[in-house]
């Protein structure tokens, strides 16, 4: 399995991400998966602590885009009222939706983050690109039905992982 589905990092939310902290990793974007990463797939306003936590990226001047498996009608009725680019039908874990976005920032791999909740498509895809990874974990127990096929598949790579990087543990910011 080598190192194609290990994450860089492993933290339990997005609104983790300290903007000094990606900064500091020399991170100048952040790229995020849409569903039960940046809100619950079931939810499409998100919270109050994703706001909060998109205008603390902003005035850092860190942009986030979205990258996603989803239709582009799907991820603009949650992409256009927090004033978000996005790129659709993204297809990961191929490095297709990823390259579009790095075009669109006029960024290289390394300069970037994929923050996302699944192994086997945002991991995947940062790690073939040579960009760094965010693992986090799902806002909602609850999957939509093609999220499930991959959630089944996952949970032997999550072994695998635990038992080949027992450092990779889940923390609360990038550094702990």
């Amino acid at each position: 399995m080598k190192d194609f589905f290990k994450p860089t990092w492993q933290v339990h939310a997005i609104y983790q991400l300290d903007p000094a902290d990606l900064k500091r990793h020399g991170i100048q974007a952040v790229l995020t998966d849409l569903d039960n990463t940046l809100i619950a797939w079931n939810n499409p306003d998100g919270t109050t602590q994703l706001h909060e936590w998109l205008l603390r990226l902003e005035k850092a001047q860190i942009p986030v885009m979205i990258v996603s498996n989803n239709s582009a009608e799907r991820i603009e009725r949650v992409a256009e009222p927090l004033h978000l680019e996005f790129v659709a039908r993204a297809l990961k874990p191929t490095t297709h939706g990823l390259q579009e976005a790095l075009t669109a920032l006029q960024l290289a791999p390394k300069d970037v983050v994929m923050v996302g909740d699944q192994l086997l498509t945002d991991v995947m895809a940062a790690n073939a690109i040579g960009m760094r990874s965010v693992l986090v974990e799902p806002l909602i127990d609850t999957d939509q039905w093609n999220t499930k096929i991959n959630r089944f598949f996952e949970k032997g790579v999550k072994k695998h992982l635990k038992r080949q990087y027992p450092e990779l543990q889940w923390r609360n910011n990038l550094d702990k």
